[in-house]
């Protein structure tokens, strides 16, 4: 491949994942949740049993005085709260409430939709061979805002 088509290649790669970020905020944002798109990304983390502000902004690829206010405006939001840390008594946990777990759901749904999208325009057997050459590609992220 040459390095053009590398580069276009890349641009569309970049352009899908932006326009399905945004088709994932809009959805959570009809379905009455107040969020960002970096909220989904916390969760994405926060979603397998909690983790403490160091192990977000680490997920986040943040420092931890970020991480720390994004679990603040996540708190205020009623998205996540603090708990004592089973583990360690100086760590706090912070773990999804039940309307996080319900914004999460919200986004779900919505990703739902839009690679159902994606769907009608490939065929279902293609948008399966994407699916799975990209899964070798990056199997498991990290998946992370850009800031």
């Amino acid at each position: 491949m040459h390095d053009s088509e590398a580069l276009a290649l890349s641009a569309v790669l970049l352009a899908a994942a932006g326009e399905l970020t945004r088709r994932i905020d809009d959805g959570v944002t009809a379905r009455g949740f107040e969020a960002r798109p970096s909220y989904g990304f916390a969760f994405t983390r926060l979603s397998r049993g909690g983790a403490t502000v160091t192990e977000l902004g680490v997920h986040l690829g943040v420092t931890k005085q970020a991480a720390s206010q994004l679990v603040d405006e996540l708190v205020r939001q009623g998205y996540v709260e603090r708990r004592p840390h089973p583990g360690d008594a100086r760590a706090r946990l912070i773990v999804l409430t039940e309307r996080g777990r319900d914004c999460t759901r919200a986004a779900e749904e919505a990703a739902a939709e839009a690679v159902r999208a994606w769907g009608e325009v490939l065929g279902e057997e293609r948008l399966s061979a994407l699916y799975a050459q990209l899964a070798r590609i990056a199997p498991e992220g990290p998946i992370r805002p850009v800031w």
